[in-house]
């Protein structure tokens, strides 16, 4: 078993998959994982559609692939579509007043933590932003009011580890001030 700290460094955004599907248990283990996330005033405004349907996923794919990007979501066994549920009242109530987006800060942990159960399962996965939102919340049938910030690609790498390009620990944090 990887240390968090081994996970953190193997974990990387895959755009190429073997063709195998996924098994169940293993997307089971990313949502129970990524439903532990914690989430301002315990809103959980997450929820997770798995698209395995070849059918369904070919077209959820096509929406991603909007102006020539991201051609190789078609190669994904699996989608996951990141809905933004709305927030319980306390979390509301603050993110006005304190003029922040609980809610998307509270999705993009519940997502971190779904990639890293996946990395640890042997999956590789991508986060997804480009694609043509209102027509995949059609797709899947996503409620009037309801968001999707993010999809997930999820299945078995196809590429090899690279080297990861970050800045130096200096050029992103500092002690006690800017």
């Amino acid at each position: 078993m990887a240390t968090f700290a081994e996970l953190a460094r193997s974990r990387q955004s895959v755009r190429s998959y073997l063709e195998r599907p996924v098994e169940r248990e293993k997307l089971e283990q990313c949502i129970e994982t990524a439903r532990l996330s914690p989430s301002a005033n315990n809103a959980q405004p997450w929820r997770f559609v798995v698209i395995v349907r070849p059918e369904l996923r070919e077209e959820v794919a096509r929406c991603a692939m909007m102006g020539g990007m991201n051609r190789w979501t078609a190669s994904a066994p699996v989608i996951v579509a990141v809905v933004l549920e709305k927030p319980n009242l306390l979390s509301a109530v603050g993110s006005v007043i304190q003029d922040k987006e609980y809610c998307l800060l509270d999705v993009g942990i519940a997502a971190n933590q779904f990639c890293l159960q996946a990395a640890d399962l042997g999956l590789g996965t991508c986060m997804v932003g480009w694609f043509d939102e209102r027509k995949v919340r059609r797709l899947l049938g996503v409620p009037r009011g309801r968001r999707i910030p993010l999809l997930i690609t999820v299945g078995y790498s196809d590429a090899p580890l690279r080297q990861k390009v970050r800045k130096a620990a200096g050029a992103m944090s500092s002690w006690n001030g800017y």
